[in-house]
């Protein structure tokens, strides 16, 4: 495991530090951690435009499962918020989504404790003074994109 801090002053940052990720990992799974109004969302914004998405992103909270198909990559963006227990993965199908898509950004994955597979990538965020900070933990062959 290798680990990275960044600190990102606004909305802005935060976009790019999404749009910077997207130009090193397009396939995975990869978790985005955080308290409400983090940056989760913003983040995932981020990627999937620097993926090619042109029209508006916002949180699936409600749909749970957004899917993308940019540039030949299957992308699927998942809130898992409204999720009461991880047993409702298997019942909306998500396990076999995961597995035929490239790749998956999980916004508010401890609701699927137990079902969802380990992370290759996990990016906590929270609220810091004015701006944001994220963690970023890359596991197994991302370990190198530290």
């Amino acid at each position: 495991m290798s680990r990275q801090q960044i600190e990102l002053a606004d909305e802005a940052a935060t976009l790019q530090l999404g749009a910077s990720l997207a130009s090193k990992i397009s396939t995975g799974l990869v978790y985005l951690q955080g308290p409400l109004g983090s940056g989760k969302t913003t983040l995932a914004r981020g990627w999937l435009r620097a993926l090619g998405h042109e029209g508006p992103v916002k949180s699936p909270t409600y749909t749970i499962v957004e899917p993308y198909r940019l540039r030949g990559v299957d992308v699927l963006h998942i809130d898992l918020y409204r999720i009461d227990n991880s047993r409702e993965l298997d019942y909306i199908g998500l396990l076999e989504q995961l597995e035929l898509s490239h790749l998956q950004l999980v916004e508010w994955p401890e609701q699927g404790r137990g079902q969802l597979p380990p992370a290759n990538v996990v990016i906590s965020l929270a609220t810091q003074r004015e701006g944001r900070i994220a963690i970023i933990s890359y596991f197994n062959e991302y370990s190198s994109m530290c």
